[in-house]
C-alpha cells in the first residue's frame, strides 16, 4: 500500500490536525489568518504541507513531536510560534509540568534568558486556559 495521500486526503487531514492542534488558539494569533492576507494561494500550499502532511504523521506520537517543537522555538527565542506549540501541547496530552520541564532542559543550550522567555509563554497560556 502507498503512503502518497490524494489532494482531498490531504485536505481532510490538515483540517483534522489543525483542530487537534490550534483549536484553543485565536484566529487572529494563526500564522495561517495572517498568512491568507498576503497571499490565499500560498497559505494554502503551506497549511496543507506544514499541518496536513508534517504535523499529522504518525512517526511519533502528536505529545513528543509537540514537546520537540516547544524545545526548538524556546532555544530559537520564537515566543509568538511557542505560544501556538503550548497550546497545541495541552490539546494533545502533554501536562504542563512536562512542558516546563523542557524549557528547563533547554536553558542549557538556549540559555537562561530564553528559557525564562519561554516559561512566561506558558505561563500567559496557562492563564489563557484557565490552568495557573
Amino acid at each position: 500500500m502507498s503512503d502518497k495521500k490524494t489532494y482531498k486526503e490531504i485536505i481532510k487531514q490538515t483540517s483534522k490536525t489543525a483542530k487537534l492542534y490550534f483549536s484553543t488558539v485565536k484566529d487572529e494569533e494563526k500564522p495561517y489568518e495572517l498568512w491568507k492576507e498576503f497571499d490565499k494561494d500560498l497559505a494554502k500550499d503551506f497549511s496543507l504541507f506544514i499541518t496536513g502532511k508534517m504535523y499529522s504523521r504518525e512517526k511519533i506520537p502528536h505529545s513528543l513531536r509537540q514537546l520537540i517543537t516547544i524545545a526548538s522555538l524556546t532555544v530559537l527565542v520564537r515566543p509568538d510560534e511557542l505560544k501556538l506549540h503550548i497550546h497545541a501541547g495541552f490539546n494533545v496530552g502533554c501536562t504542563k509540568q512536562e512542558i516546563a520541564e523542557v524549557i528547563f532542559q533547554t536553558s542549557i543550550y538556549g540559555g537562561v534568558p530564553a528559557a525564562n522567555t519561554a516559561l512566561k509563554v506558558l505561563k500567559q497560556v496557562l492563564k489563557e486556559r484557565k490552568e495557573q
